[in-house]
């Protein structure tokens, strides 16, 4: 678990790092920001929606519940689907459902079609861009993996910096039904960004491939390998034989419970202290500018020579930085410790988001990623929907904030504990001087990957293919001679007196 895999894309090509795989990383920033901030966005026009359909506030929060639980349960159902189908088309697919949601909720004339609308439609929309657009980066990136999912993830603060602010505005102008109109038409955006996840194809094996069809195409050999060929599977639940990936996946369940309980409550605590609400707010944005910066310099550290082989420590790491950055500040009296719990909250809150996925990825490779992160989001999705609500259970019954905060502190250190006892104990380490394209057993045996197979046996073949065009072209008992160098070895004899006969006769 401590070890880094060397990935290796679709059909064995190697990640390029770099290239298109930058196009790759600008649509995962814009789809990271619209699958985490959208959800907290449309929270602007709950008091409209209040208002039009006679319903209390904890009605309205529904939605976003919705919307979060789609964006985590449906992880399995993404990962199918790209299996089989592919990233570009699913995510494209997801953006026109994603679109059409909003739209079809801007006509809405109960909260329940708002339901079945936004949070069902535009949330599967958004897990089905979400999941895929993760695979694909760790496709394209290997060395530079860390840095590419610090930039990915960074996308998440700015998005809420701009879509919350926007949603007021659209809201003052338009009202709630021209916003979530306006809204649907910029989440076809998310059909553009799918078009930038171009498939990875090595050049080199798509003219084997060419070459061995034009050579093959109708012969038995052909019909073999067809039948050779295994079927991909649609849902790898191997994953859970790797050790490394059970204490993952146990470890973010527990974080996930408490890790989001601060920025939901952090304003409500701001005004139950007696500030004003426009100061109050502000807690947020001081939250998510210093996210922003925080999560690409995590991602620069995470992918140094000496840190990157031991990620799981330093995301351990900032799991203990975050919760206690929690039980510290259940003790704020004021709106300057507030701040100051925010910026610190923000720093680890942005580390945290930084490194979540990068370790998952270095847990299981490439191969395996589209299968695994859809059952950890799958897990990850009860905790997402007990952790607020049990907060917010246990504020009611205490009436105090401080309660709450050393709930969700505790539980993030617990989390990060688990991730760094278990690795430590029950993990092998695997030698990382030299990255090699294998993986790592639970009984510490090295199993080659699938590429290595695939480069060996085309080679095979092509030089089959060579060997047997060189008999063709050489018939048995000829000899192909250069007459120019015969006429002078000829030549040279005759004026050495070694013979005495003409290049004809000899020829």
């Amino acid at each position: 678990m401590g070890g880094v895999v060397v990935d290796v894309g679709a059909a064995g090509v190697k990640a390029p790092d770099g290239g298109w795989g930058w196009a790759v990383l600008a649509g995962c920033f814009v789809i990271t920001g619209f699958s985490y901030a959208f959800p907290k966005a449309v929270s602007v026009f709950f008091k409209e929606l209040i208002r039009e359909f006679g319903v209390g506030y904890s009605d309205t929060a529904w939605i976003s519940s919705i919307l979060l639980a789609m964006l985590y349960g449906t992880g399995p159902l993404c990962s199918v689907l790209v299996n089989y189908f592919g990233c570009r088309p699913v995510m494209m697919v997801g953006g026109v459902f994603a679109s059409l949601g909003m739209i079809l909720a801007s006509f809405s004339t109960s909260i329940i079609h708002i339901y079945l609308s936004t949070g069902v439609l535009t949330g599967l929309g958004l897990a089905l861009n979400f999941q895929p657009s993760l695979i694909m980066l760790n496709r394209y990136f290997s060395e530079k993996r860390p840095l590419a999912n610090g930039l990915s993830a960074a996308g998440s603060p700015v998005a809420l910096c701009c879509l919350s602010p926007l949603g007021q505005v659209l809201q003052y102008h338009y009202g709630w039904r021209g916003g979530f109109l306006i809204l649907g038409g910029i989440l076809l955006n998310c059909c553009v960004c799918g078009a930038l996840m171009k498939p990875l194809v090595d050049s080199k094996t798509v003219q084997a491939k060419d070459h061995e069809e034009d050579k093959e195409e109708g012969t038995k050999g052909a019909e073999k390998k067809k039948k050779k060929k295994p079927k991909a599977k649609l849902l790898d639940f191997s994953v859970f034989k790797d050790c490394g990936f059970v204490i993952y996946t146990a470890a973010a369940s527990i974080m996930v419970l408490g890790l989001f309980v601060p920025p939901v409550f952090v304003v409500s605590y701001a005004k139950e202290l007696g500030n004003e609400d426009t100061k109050s707010a502000l807690l947020l944005t001081i939250l998510g500018f210093i996210d922003i910066f925080a999560r690409p310099t995590c991602g620069m550290i995470a992918g140094l020579k000496w840190v990157r082989p031991r990620c799981v420590y330093l995301f351990s790491f900032a799991l203990i930085f975050n919760g206690t950055t929690d039980l510290v500040g259940s003790q704020a009296k004021d709106y300057a410790s507030l701040v100051v719990f925010c910026v610190f909250f923000g720093v680890s809150y942005g580390m945290v988001g930084a490194l979540q996925f990068e370790v998952l990825m270095a847990i299981v490779g490439t191969e395996k990623f589209s299968s695994a992160i859809g059952l950890v989001l799958l897990v990850e999705a009860i905790a997402v929907l007990v952790g607020p609500p049990s907060a917010g259970q246990l504020l009611d019954a205490t009436k105090n904030y401080m309660s709450v905060f050393l709930l969700a502190g505790s539980e993030v250190v617990l989390s990060a504990v688990v991730l760094a006892t278990c690795n430590f104990l029950f993990i092998r380490k695997k030698p990382t001087d030299k990255l090699e394209n294998v993986t790592v057993t639970d009984d510490g045996k090295m199993e080659k990957g699938e590429r290595e197979e695939q480069e060996k046996e085309t080679k095979k073949e092509l030089k089959k293919e060579r060997e047997k065009e060189n008999i063709e072209e050489v018939r048995p008992g000829s000899v192909t001679v250069d007459s120019q160098e015969v006429e002078r070895f000829l030549k040279e004899s005759q004026q050495n007196g070694d013979l005495g006969t003409s290049p004809e006769t000899c020829l």
